[in-house]
């Protein structure tokens, strides 16, 4: 067989095709560190900056095509540019306050598989003390836990990439960093007044106009400082 190329041949695929049929032809292993030093001294011969951008554009997609809405959209993009933080930290906080329904468990997987795709770390916050103060499970603690831990094996089950997600019970992280959260909470209350506190109730379930205890007027409060206490 003649394996000489056929004029003005010089694609991938056919000195592939060449060198499985002649080892000899394949490429020397040393190829790849001679191109990488050439382009130290010839930028010409470096990657195409396009497909930085284009890996960017790709990541921007893959978070956008996971929400209804996305407030500042050029924030997005910078943070997806900043090359000093290794990964951007998303987070989802969730009450556990019973069974688990289609959107919880497949919809939040395929999310959450998303944003790590796209290069994110996610941290999944188990509130459990908000379920508390929000009195789901009659705000018996240890049936709201036993409920998080049931919720965390049926994203398991459901195929939650669970390299890329740090599993956290509030009731644990506060109290290991109480002075840090509880001046959050203080900081952040002491700014706002009761009726824009009342107004955020319904992110629990709750309508603004529903008489509420003073743990459920605390919650808006607690939840904006979630945000700042574990860095997203």
């Amino acid at each position: 067989m003649d394996l000489s190329p056929a004029p003005g041949a010089s694609t991938a695929a056919e000195v592939a095709a060449a060198a499985s049929v002649d080892p000899s032809l394949a490429p020397d292993a040393s190829t790849a560190a001679e191109v990488a030093a050439a382009a130290s001294v010839d930028p010409s011969l470096a990657p195409d900056a396009s497909s930085s951008a284009k890996a960017e554009d790709e990541r921007f997609a893959l978070l956008m095509s996971i929400g209804e809405e996305c407030i500042q959209t050029d924030e997005l993009r910078l943070l997806l540019q900043n090359k000093e933080k290794a990964f951007p930290i998303c987070y989802d906080g969730f009450e556990p306050s019973g069974r688990m329904h289609i959107a919880q468990g497949i919809v939040k997987t395929i999310n959450v598989n998303k944003m790590i795709r796209a290069g994110c770390k996610v941290k999944i916050w188990i509130a459990d003390w908000f379920a508390q103060l929000n009195n789901k499970m009659g705000g018996d603690l240890e049936k709201i836990q036993t409920v998080g831990r049931y919720m965390i094996e049926i994203w398991k089950a459901a195929g939650m990439d669970l390299d890329g997600v740090e599993f956290l019970w509030s009731s644990e992280e506060i109290n290991k960093r109480a002075d840090e959260y509880w001046t959050l909470v203080m900081d952040i209350a002491r700014r706002n007044k009761v009726k824009r506190i009342t107004r955020c109730c319904t992110i629990m379930g709750r309508a603004d106009n529903e008489e509420l205890t003073a743990a459920q007027i605390f919650y808006p409060c607690m939840q904006c400082a979630d945000i700042f206490f574990l860095k997203c």
